[in-house]
């Protein structure tokens, strides 16, 4: 039997049928059921919508267990998983949808005005209403031949905004996935008795693989969070379903960090990514938990965990860790030359994580990936025992919440907008929510540009956590000797009317 992610599924679930696969509020899954639950599916998309081995399934959900089980259903009928971020508009998943040639959408019935009008604007899309996957009687799965995908082959697609505002997918393995799975595993020494506590974002990198794949295809179980705030909800749902791994964003620790919490806790360890850690936030959470809290570091394109900070051994404050094992870290300059030790420049990142290359986008890959190299496009250094250290951002993205905005995206849609005449998006730090997102504006000479209109015009275009918060005119934007606008003096303009 070959080895990818459904068969690795399948094994796990012969061996763990009667054990609690996911936790749902005061709702249990077994591994059995989800294994039948999923099998329905995967015998509906063949027989009902003849799905053949490699096309594409987008998958526009929430966080659910039939997230979970949507996703090994795609992958036991050989399909591939097309992850859509459901804080994403119509508009937006439209492009996903249209770009992966996606055959079927599965999607939930709060989202079925989007998913009516996506149907009405793509010929031949057929909707699932993963309503109906809840209701199957899940008792026995139908009889599957195992998945005949190879390990290199393609398992899944997640989409990452680029710098030229048209989102890019990155196609991930089958190996890219397990392996990078084996990787944390063994990282956070990690054992079946685990439990995962998932309260990110599913269709997120970070979550797919260590919240959902991980657990799934390696017998942990997973306490999916359904209350997210305030973080007392959390702790109430770690603390009912003894959770013991916590994967989170920075925002979480430090509120954490700032709470009473209780004595018998039962995480053991604590993962922070998808966001820089604050120095600030893990020095009040060692103090103030005590529970090992580990910074690492990825991006979709790695699968998404490229480096840890040991869960043994020295960990580095300001540092995302040494490289999971089976990768490597070099620093490049332009010219792509390696840069000593403590220089800084473009973090590269070779191993099994490494994606096969951007679907449908032959420039955008070439561009990313040079040999067995890719280019991440982050700014760093690395020290002498080998630590990584992040130091900017070349790519210019910002990040709210811990989900990548692109200032470039949002600049294209503000300039629609009448009177516009220039107009560049820049983030100010906030405590809370990492970048708050900055619409600076000049308008056309005449025009009298409405802040609340603008942000009224921009609503119906962009999902919700890309949008401004603040719109800032001027009567010229500042720009260089060759005319690009100075986006440091903007920041420098926007932090001392915004800052916190």
């Amino acid at each position: 039997m070959m080895k990818n992610l459904a068969n690795q599924f399948t094994t796990t679930v012969t061996q763990n049928r009667e054990k609690t696969a996911i936790f749902w509020g005061d709702q249990e899954y077994t591994f059995g059921k989800a294994h039948a639950l999923a099998g329905g599916l995967a015998r509906r998309l063949k027989d009902e919508f003849g799905l053949q081995p490699g096309d594409r399934v987008g998958l526009w959900l929430k966080n659910c267990p039939e997230f979970v089980f949507s996703l090994f259903g795609i992958l036991l009928a050989e399909g591939v998983v097309v992850s859509i971020n459901n804080f994403l508009t119509p508009d937006e998943v439209g492009y996903i949808l249209g770009d992966s040639q996606a055959k079927v959408l599965i999607s939930e019935a709060s989202m079925a005005e989007g998913t009516a009008l996506l149907k009405s604007q793509l010929d031949g899309l057929a909707v699932i209403d993963v309503e109906e996957l809840g209701q199957a009687d899940g008792s026995q799965a139908p009889e599957l031949p195992p998945a005949g995908q190879a390990g290199e082959d393609l398992s899944l697609i997640i989409y990452t905004s680029g710098t030229t505002g048209k989102p890019k997918g990155a196609m991930l393995s089958n190996n890219n996935l397990l392996r990078n799975v084996e990787a944390v595993m063994d990282e956070l020494e990690l054992t079946p008795e685990d439990r995962m506590a998932c309260l990110l974002p599913m269709f997120h990198s970070f979550s797919m693989t260590v919240c959902v794949l991980l657990p799934m295809t390696q017998g942990l179980s997973i306490v999916a969070v359904r209350s997210l705030h305030p973080p007392k909800n959390i702790i109430a749902e770690i603390m009912q379903h003894q959770a013991t791994v916590l994967p989170a964003i920075p925002q979480l620790y430090r509120a954490l960090a700032n709470s009473q919490l209780p004595q018998n806790l039962p995480l053991r360890v604590c993962c922070s990514g998808a966001a820089p850690l604050p120095l600030e936030v893990l020095k009040a959470f060692n103090e103030n938990v005590g529970i090992p809290l580990l910074e690492g570091y990825g991006l979709s394109e790695t699968s998404p965990v490229a480096c840890f900070n040991p869960l043994h051994g020295e960990k580095k404050p300001g540092s995302v860790g040494l490289p999971i094992k089976g990768v490597e870290f070099q620093i490049w300059n332009d010219a792509g030359e390696v840069l000593p030790i403590g220089e800084q420049g473009e973090i590269c990142i070779k191993g099994h994580n490494v994606m096969m290359g951007y679907w449908n986008n032959p420039e955008a890959t070439e561009a990313a990936i040079k040999g067995d190299w890719f280019l991440s496009g982050d700014i760093g250094y690395l020290d002498e025992d080998g630590y990584l250290y992040i130091t900017d951002r070349k790519k210019d993205m910002l990040l709210v919440n811990g989900i990548n905005v692109y200032p470039r995206e949002l600049e294209e849609v503000i300039y629609q907008f009448a009177g516009i005449k220039e107009a560049a998006v820049i983030g100010v730090n906030d405590p809370r929510k990492g970048d708050l997102v900055v619409a600076c504006v000049a308008p056309n000479e005449g025009a009298d540009i409405d802040d609340s209109m603008l942000l009224g015009f921009l609503k119906d275009k962009l999902a919700a956590y890309k949008l401004p918060r603040k719109v800032m005119q001027m009567e010229a934007l500042p720009r260089n000797a060759t005319g690009k606008i100075l986006k440091t003096k903007l920041r420098e303009i926007a932090a001392k009317e915004y800052g916190r």
